[in-house]
């Protein structure tokens, strides 16, 4: 699009905006007259001051001081100090007043946002976003505090020219048509920016908007951006983003500048052309009072005037407007159901296949599976598992089946926010299924069995203040000496025992690193003869070999072992990988997935080993 269409549209837009804000005001004002005429009322007083400011510096000069009565100058000149006080005592009636107008605009907006969002909650569950709650909270605040200072702004504006005008004309008519050109002018020129300049709000907005949805999201997802290879491109979009941004700002501070120059119009050109044309003036019968009276009026009274009336509406106004715009205007249409058509998910109603139970070596001193028995049932089982962190929330995990044998090792990964986290945490028995059946050992899960069925590791490790054997028993208080010392071999603690001395020294833990931490947690689940253990991202702080020997030493147990990846190697360890994007899920060993799964395929083709590093 041109730049002229660009400017078009804009103005457009603008227009449209005035329009729909001005149709809901209207009403709005008229239920509230009563309102207005009070406000209008002790207005008068002010009014009253700023007519007698300069009339009566005038009356002081030509009746009392020039004339040789200082007395009577005085008396002009205590009248006009005398003025401000009932006007200070009005002005302070406004404010109370001021309640009545403006906190009936919040709740009318609140209500609506309200009203909208569970009108649209209702009529789309899946599409509802945090637009309404912005506009309950912060934008909603923002039309208060603007609508404040605009009716106090304006209406000190209406009765301070109203005075002085009034006061020019009491002393002089003809002063009027030096000052009333310019004043004219001005207004009629930022009155013609108010339709661009709003419009060049509402796209600043948008556009700064923009960017910040865009950082939000990609400081987000930054690990998956690496892994995928999507750097220039982000780059890229960022840059379109901030170039939109840096236009839409240039072209607010344009109109800022037309602005500028009717401010100048209105504000000093008046006081200026009256000096100017003083010696006329004087000649044709203009006392020195009232040319001094006329220069009071100009830049005590009707200048500030101007000038806060001015930036009240290109600063405050402007925002104003747009806000009450994303109240009035009518939300989008619903995007239409295509829930009929859509493609199942790739986990709706599926079995994710496993292959055959198989027996470890047991290099744990305790008994290994009895292979004589007849078929065992799975150790962990969800059975069309759908999982929704609300009711109206899109689902995690959708119709779900997956069978986790006694031996097997299993891997979970995806993008960060694909539901890795949440399926540890519902095969764990820590979130219920929203719909569905989670089971151990063929029977439903309950929490009541938990810590005899399983370990739940989360990627934050949990080391209170005691010795390192209260840590590592914490779990398994009756754990043999033996047992302890293979935990310690499998693992590798026997650095951090060194550094520490021994088992029974005491450990702080802020004194210790975020590796050496995940090790503690892994040797206490490790004592422990539960028959699943899952690991969240449980080794995400150690180098690849130290994750490397502990998840081996982990695989080696006769249990079950799920890991949710954060590195691809540990799912090249698995027998049986799971690949989670969203709510779709495919489910298969490595070689089937290299065949089926384009997600896999590119994440074994952007990774590489990592370099160790230290805990």
């Amino acid at each position: 699009m041109t730049g002229s269409g660009q400017a078009t549209a804009a103005s457009r837009a603008g227009h449209g905006a005035l329009t729909r804000v001005a149709g809901d005001a209207r009403p709005f004002l008229r239920a509230r007259a009563g309102v207005l005429l009070r406000l209008s009322g002790w207005s008068l007083l002010e009014f009253v001051q700023t007519f007698l400011s300069g009339f009566g510096v005038a009356k002081a000069l030509d009746q009392g001081f020039l004339a040789g009565h200082p007395a009577t100058g005085l008396l002009w000149l205590g009248i006009a100090g005398a003025a401000t006080l009932p006007a200070q005592f009005a002005t302070r009636q406004v404010f109370g007043r001021l309640a009545d107008l403006v906190e009936p605009l919040r709740d009318g907006l609140v209500r609506r946002a309200v009203s909208r969002a569970l009108s649209g909650a209702l009529a789309q569950p899946f599409g509802v976003t945090t637009r309404s709650l912005s506009q309950v909270t912060h934008q909603s605040e923002i039309a208060r505090d603007g609508w404040a200072g605009l009716v106090l702004t304006l209406r000190s504006f209406v009765f301070t020219a109203a005075g002085a005008v009034l006061g020019l004309l009491a002393l002089e008519p003809g002063l009027l048509l030096l000052v009333l050109p310019p004043l004219l002018l001005g207004g009629a020129l930022f009155a013609a920016t108010l339709r661009p300049m709003a419009a060049r709000q509402r796209d600043y907005l948008a556009a700064d908007e923009a960017y910040a949805a865009h950082t939000g999201e990609l400081s987000a997802a930054l690990r998956d951006i690496a892994a995928a290879g999507g750097g220039e491109r982000m780059v890229a979009e960022s840059r379109s983003l901030a170039e939109a941004q840096a236009r839409a700002a240039r072209s607010l501070a344009r109109w800022s500048g037309v602005r500028v120059l009717a401010l100048a119009l209105c504000g000093r050109f008046p006081p200026l052309l009256l000096l100017l044309g003083s010696p006329w003036l004087l000649r044709d019968g203009l006392t020195p009072g009232a040319l001094v009276g006329a220069l009071t009026y100009l830049t005590q009274a009707l200048a500030p005037a101007v000038q806060a009336l001015m930036t009240m509406l290109a600063t405050v106004g402007g925002r104003l407007v747009v806000v009450l715009d994303r109240f009035t205007d009518a939300p989008p249409p619903p995007e239409p159901d295509h829930e009929a058509t859509r493609p199942a998910p790739v986990n709706s109603g599926a079995q994710c296949p496993r292959p055959a139970d198989r027996a470890r070596p047991d290099t744990t001193g305790r008994a290994g599976p009895d292979r004589h028995a007849g078929p065992r049932p799975p150790v962990a089982e969800l059975r069309e598992v759908t999982f929704a962190y609300g009711p109206a929330a899109q689902p995690v995990l959708d119709q779900l089946s997956l069978r986790i044998g006694r031996g097997e090792h299993l891997a979970v990964i995806g993008p960060s926010g694909s539901g890795k986290s949440t399926l540890a945490a519902v095969l764990a028995g820590v979130e219920p299924p929203t719909r569905g059946a989670v089971r151990w050992h063929g029977r439903p899960a309950h929490r009541g069995d938990a810590s005899s069925v399983r370990v739940l590791l989360p990627q934050r490790a949990y080391v209170f203040t005691g010795s390192l054997r209260e840590n590592l028993c914490y779990l398994r208080p009756d754990a043999r000496e033996r047992e302890i010392a293979a935990m310690i071999d499998a693992l590798g603690l026997d650095p951090l025992v060194s550094r520490l001395g021994s088992l029974d020294a005491a450990v702080a833990p802020a004194l210790l690193s975020q590796g050496e931490r995940q090790l503690i947690a892994l040797g206490r689940a490790y004592l422990t003869d539960v028959p699943l253990l899952i690991l969240d991202e449980a080794t995400s702080r150690l180098d690849p070999s130290a994750e490397t020997r502990a998840e081996l030493a982990f695989a080696a147990r006769p249990g079950a072992l799920v890991v949710v990846a954060h590195r691809l190697s540990s799912a090249h360890r698995a027998g049986r990988i799971l690949v989670m994007d969203g709510a779709r899920t495919q489910c298969g060993t490595p070689t089937d997935l290299l065949r089926d799964s384009a997600l896999y395929r590119d994440l074994n083709g952007l990774w590489t080993p990592e370099q160790p590093e230290r805990p």
